[in-house]
């Protein structure tokens, strides 16, 4: 019966392998206590307790987690101890409403004040026609009816429920006029078929 010895040079590399990772879950697993972080504070001096500033304006010391789960009696009696303590207002009774004081002029001479009454503002601008030119039809048995629509040197073939040129909507297509939407507008106006 061979045991797998034999080859002596696999046998020194296994065992030298072994001793490696047997040295590195010891080094992970053993609580290690030089670390540089516990070192650090005691080299830059005594330590001073934290401090924040509420929104209150006072000074309460920084209370660091604990990951005890127990309850805190001490931290559980300040917290009852706070006061609400706002601008006047107490947001847990109904109709409490600060009072706050009405402003003795709006800050314009008497002049704009005046003339402010008459001015009326400005229309509101007619959306821009639609340069869209409808010259044909675009048929073949067992098809939707799609039509010809031209902008410049640009030609669309379009049906209905189409949208051309990222903004017109075909509606509806007659035999004599085409029903467009600007998407963008919400305008509508009907192209009639010009020959030529």
């Amino acid at each position: 019966m061979k045991l797998g010895i034999e080859n002596r040079k696999q046998l020194i590399w296994l065992a030298v392998l072994g001793g490696i990772a047997l040295l590195m879950l010891a080094r992970e697993f053993w609580p290690s206590s030089s670390t540089p972080a516990a070192t650090a504070p005691a080299a830059s001096g005594p330590a001073k307790p934290a401090t924040r500033r509420t929104a209150s304006g006072k000074i309460v010391p920084v209370i660091e987690p604990r990951l005890d789960p127990t309850l805190d009696l001490n931290l559980l009696s300040r917290s009852e101890e706070i006061k609400y303590a706002g601008n006047g207002r107490n947001i847990f009774v109904a109709g409490s409403v600060a009072v706050i004081e009405r402003p003795k002029g709006n800050g314009t001479d008497k002049a704009v004040v005046a003339d402010a009454g008459i001015r009326q503002p400005p229309p509101v601008p007619p959306p821009p026609p639609i340069n869209l030119k409808f010259f044909g039809f675009a048929n073949r048995p067992g098809e939707t009816k799609k039509v010809f629509l031209s902008q410049g040197e640009d030609v669309f073939i379009a049906a209905e429920g189409d949208i051309v040129d990222r903004r017109y909507r075909v509606l509806h297509i007659s035999s004599t006029a085409v029903d467009v939407e600007d998407v963008l507008n919400n305008h509508r106006q009907s192209l009639p078929l010009t020959q030529g």
